[in-house]
């Protein structure tokens, strides 16, 4: 779980509710290591085949969102980007199974275990002797000393962007001989197995200019099936060649070209052959998916010549054109329809490959100002949440399971999940109503006129409301944008009848068939981040059953500020963020929506704690006492006064939390290790600062004959038996049925 915006660390009333902490230790009699372990909700769809199937060279062309800003992955600007040519080039002691799990990679690894644990851990490396790096020095005790001594933190002239578990190690030394590796650490670390993956070479860590500045753009010395031939950022190209160095099983691929592509152009890129395969959103997924049913491409441009631009523009806006040439003139909008039906002919061969992210969707409270300081607040916000209904208005569309996540420290299939949602129960808005009744919201009480003190989102929101009033001016199926509070009907508005909503109207509701939603975009966390969305019309009538009126305490009304980010892949956050706020209104709680930019979202929003709501996506961990401790971590005060968060932007925290990770974390028995971590995420759901909603969908478009390569799911790639199939050579169905 890499870091989020910032650094990684940055919560009784009356007889008819439980504590928060008596409501967690009611649930933790259940938290026990002989539950039947968790499933994967789906499995990996990679087109998997024998190696004798794969035929021999040939160019991968693999899309990624930008060239990375270095090739360290240790370094705060590290992106998917860095990993990605991390796991093709150097060594990883361990990588992730299927299921989430690590597991010793055989190429560096012949073992690796835990030899002593009094007076202190001593952990036993045995290298495979065939494993050496580019320039054909053997792999050894050097090059984890190296590593350890950058990421220990005790050299501030290194640029480290994490030191977790290197900091642990008293001292690295040479085994019985130069195959082996031991590594004696101050204090247990549970999670050891997450160290020296990947591994640089000592040419990298073995000083401060080395780190810093010596692996951003290169790496002369790799030891993996790749190696780096270059990064050409003018190409917006990072070239992997075959490694001759590499003892292991051959690489397929002569090459794996990394191409920076915008998501919103990955369809495009896709049918003109810039690249193989792109992680795409669902309604490039469904293009796609057209393309090869073949029957539903069908326009009026084909037979007569004369055809109505409102005909053209209904066809268009069905089929996903860009906006902006469905305003168009009818001469530009044929051209791009003619444009569209050309990429559409070059989809034919691709498929779509789907399965789960191992990352989440969660809807944050910022417990540090405003009604969600109350826990009580928070709780109710939790108790009138369908999660349910979220996860099937996303996932059911797309064929994937529509399952609530239920935990915020793993997933389902890997070995520390359980689902601990019953720390807070269910939906039931007659609770959440009395919680909020409890806390002091009166329903129908006073309220005073209040100065309007707009924070940045709102100044934000004003401009582009402005921008888009002036665009509504000059073209007359313009729209409204900006900030909005759902629930309250627009009293004044004249349409001089019933407003007709077009299909783009529709799709920008999410009101789609489930064919248009698009995935979260980027997870927010560190380069990987969150995803954009999300507001109603203006004067959308409050849903049936709703409370009539707000709830108001001490004279003001219980409005929470829903702030969203906008940009491509905005379409499911948007449907998200509607239903969360009509869930939100039935039991009196209002929502002021607006939309920022993408690129002051997080920091200017998400991270500098100007929001009540949010919606973000953490990635799982195999190692949460370790990754996720820094994002529920209670945030402290720092010497200068400022409140020291980590990377717990919700600024809910309890000691106890803390406790909990710090136990795991030094827990060399992995079942009580798991125990603790349940713990954990069951006090972590009962303090109601996040909720976890759904797992992220996971869309690869593929050419139809690349095989091992995909929707990964949990498990690491193995890139060197990626490649193009055999002629005459057959796959099995793929698990998606595309």
């Amino acid at each position: 779980m890499s870091h989020d915006g910032v650094g990684m660390r940055a919560v009784l009333r009356s007889a008819a509710f439980l504590t928060a902490g008596a409501l967690a230790a009611s649930l933790l009699a259940g938290c026990g290591s002989d539950e039947e372990p968790s499933r994967p909700l789906a499995g990996q769809d990679i087109d998997l085949v024998a190696r004798d199937k794969v035929a021999e060279g040939g160019t991968l062309k693999w899309a990624v969102d930008a060239v990375p800003e270095t090739l360290n992955t240790f370094q705060a600007d590290a992106d998917a980007g860095t990993t990605r040519v991390a796991q093709a080039v150097l060594p990883s002691m361990f990588r992730l199974d299927a299921a989430g799990r690590p597991v010793a990679n055989p190429a560096y690894l012949e073992s690796a275990k835990v030899i002593e644990t009094e007076p202190r851990q001593v952990v036993l490396y045995k290298l495979n002797q065939q494993a050496v790096w580019s320039d054909g020095r053997e792999i050894g005790a050097a090059d984890f000393v190296a590593q350890w001594r950058a990421l220990s933190g005790k050299d501030s002239a290194y640029w480290t962007a994490r030191n977790a578990g290197y900091d642990r190690i008293e001292k690295i030394e040479r085994g019985a001989n130069d195959l082996q590796v031991r590594v004696t650490f101050s204090r247990p670390y549970a999670d050891w197995k997450s160290l020296f993956s990947p591994l640089y070479p000592k040419d990298v860590m073995g000083t401060p200019d080395a780190f810093n500045d010596g692996a951003r753009r290169k790496l002369n010395v790799t030891a993996g099936p790749f190696k780096v031939e270059k990064v050409d950022t003018a190409a917006k190209d990072i070239v992997l060649t075959r490694n001759p160095r590499w003892w292991g099983k051959p690489a397929k691929l002569n090459e794996i070209v990394l191409h920076a592509v915008a998501r919103d152009q990955r369809a495009a890129a896709l049918a003109d052959g810039t690249v193989d395969l792109a992680d795409i959103d669902p309604a490039e997924a469904e293009r796609i998916n057209l393309a090869s049913r073949q029957g539903g491409t069908g326009t009026p441009l084909q037979g007569a010549g004369k055809t109505s631009a409102k005909k053209l523009r209904s066809w268009a806006l069905a089929h996903g054109l860009d906006s902006d040439e469905v305003k168009a003139g009818q001469k530009k909008l044929r051209r791009a329809i003619t444009r569209f039906l050309e990429q559409q002919e070059k989809l034919h061969a691709f498929d779509v490959r789907k399965s789960l992210e191992p990352a989440y969707t969660q809807l944050a409270l910022n417990g540090a100002e405003g009604p969600l300081t109350d826990e009580r607040v928070r709780r109710a916000v939790a108790r009138a949440i369908d999660r349910e209904e979220l996860a099937k208005l996303v996932l059911t569309p797309l064929g994937l399971p529509a399952v609530p996540v239920g935990s915020h420290l793993a997933l389902s299939g890997q070995a520390d999940y359980v689902d601990n949602s019953g720390a807070l129960g269910g939906v039931d808005t007659k609770e959440a109503a009395a919680m909020l009744a409890d806390a002091g919201w009166v329903l129908g009480g006073p309220v005073k006129e209040q100065k309007k003190t707009e924070k940045a989102a709102g100044a934000e929101a004003e401009k582009k409301k402005a921008e888009a009033e002036k665009k509504k001016a000059e073209e007359s199926d313009g729209g409204d944008d900006g900030q909005y509070i759902v629930g309250e009907d627009d009293k004044g508005s004249d349409d001089k009848g019933k407003h007709h909503e077009s299909a783009e109207e529709k799709r920008e509701k999410g009101d789609s068939g489930g064919k248009h939603l698009s995935q979260d975009g980027k997870q927010y966390n560190g380069g990987q981040g969150g995803a954009p969305g999300a507001y109603a019309p203006k004067g959308t009538a409050a849903p049936a059953g709703a409370v009539t009126g707000p709830l108001a305490k001490d004279g003001r009304a219980l409005t929470l500020r829903f702030v969203l980010p906008s940009g491509p892949g905005s379409e499911t956050l948007n449907s998200v963020a509607e239903r969360i706020a009509a869930m939100l209104d039935k039991v009196g709680i209002r929502t002021t929506i607006t939309k920022v930019s993408d690129e002051s979202y997080f920091k200017d929003h998400v991270a500098a704690g100007d929001y009540d709501l949010a919606l973000y996506s953490w990635p799982s961990s195999a190692f949460p006492a370790t990754d996720a401790r820094p994002i529920y971590a209670k945030p402290v005060p720092a010497a200068d006064g400022s409140v020291n968060v980590e990377q717990n932007f919700t600024r809910v925290g309890t000691d106890q939390v803390d406790q909990l990770f710090d136990q795991a974390s030094s827990a060399l028995d992995e079942d009580e290790a798991r125990d603790l971590i349940r713990k954990a995420d069951s006090r972590i759901w009962a303090a109601a600062g996040s909720i976890p909603l759904y797992q992220r969908p996971q869309l690869v478009g593929a050419r139809k004959n690349l095989v091992n390569a995909g929707a990964f799911g949990f498990q690491t790639p193995v890139y060197e038996d990626m490649g193009f199939l055999k002629n005459g050579a057959k796959v099995a169905p793929s698990p998606s049925g595309s």
